[in-house]
């Protein structure tokens, strides 16, 4: 099935738009965190603790974190769920080098690694981990069944994914109040605070573009998936999307 999120691009060129990502992530990579953390004033990082929570009972001992970025929530999970190890997998080296370096500083170079990968097109073998995750970047997959689908073969029979997703909000007034916010105050902060002048256009298109609520549920069903269950947090701003192998 094609999804409208898959057609928006950053730089709304001809070509892939796995590669238009990778270009865009590697140069807002050195103010990502920061941006990130004011854009959504610090909410992000207990939308990320309760992912995590609902993963803990499962103990997972092998763990990928797909489209990890800076590895934020690859080393929160490192932190909370102490598994034997956590791969972060992206394809943008310039948001992983900057991983590399905060993983470094909080002791977990044993613990947690990253390797460049194509989500569409997995390197790793079938049931290979307990529990994959997505925060924040599954929307910007260039083909989401086959995303979900790969996700799903790599992990063991009876494993967990958890997903975490920036949604639309339905309901009035936080509708409009996002609507606002998104297509006003995220590209201008955004443009300068990262000096990239499409990165932060992008993102509010994406969320838009991106498949919600039982679309999703349907997309993650087809993938292989059940026991798909829908979160919305903080008024829908964000949506956690679980499901089980």
């Amino acid at each position: 099935m094609n999804y409208a999120q898959e057609k928006v691009k950053p730089y709304n060129q001809e070509g892939e738009k796995s590669a238009q990502v990778e270009q865009m992530f590697d140069s807002i990579a050195p103010t990502y965190d920061k941006l990130n953390h004011t854009l959504s004033l610090g909410i992000d990082k207990s939308w990320r603790k309760k992912a995590i929570k609902w993963l803990q009972p499962f103990k997972p001992m092998r763990i990928m974190d797909v489209a990890t970025g800076t590895g934020d929530f690859a080393i929160l999970s490192a932190q909370l769920l102490q598994p034997d190890h956590l791969i972060g997998t992206d394809i943008s080296e310039g948001m992983m080098e900057v991983g590399k370096v905060k993983v470094e500083k909080v002791g977990l170079s044993g613990k947690v690694s990253f390797a460049r990968e194509d989500c569409t097109s997995l390197s790793f073998d079938n049931n290979q981990f307990d529990a994959v995750t997505v925060a924040f970047g599954i929307r910007n997959f260039a083909d989401l069944d086959k995303g979900l689908s790969e996700m799903c073969r790599v992990l063991t029979p009876g494993g967990h994914m958890v997903i975490l997703e920036l949604t639309t909000p339905e309901k009035f007034p936080m509708k409009q109040l996002f609507a606002i916010y998104s297509k006003l105050i995220i590209p201008t902060i955004g443009r300068i605070m990262s000096k990239d002048n499409v990165a932060y256009e992008y993102l509010p298109q994406s969320i838009q573009a991106f498949p919600q609520g039982e679309v999703m549920r349907k997309a993650i069903l087809k993938a292989g998936f059940s026991k798909v269950d829908i979160k919305p947090l903080t008024f829908g701003i964000c949506t956690m999307y679980t499901a089980t192998k």
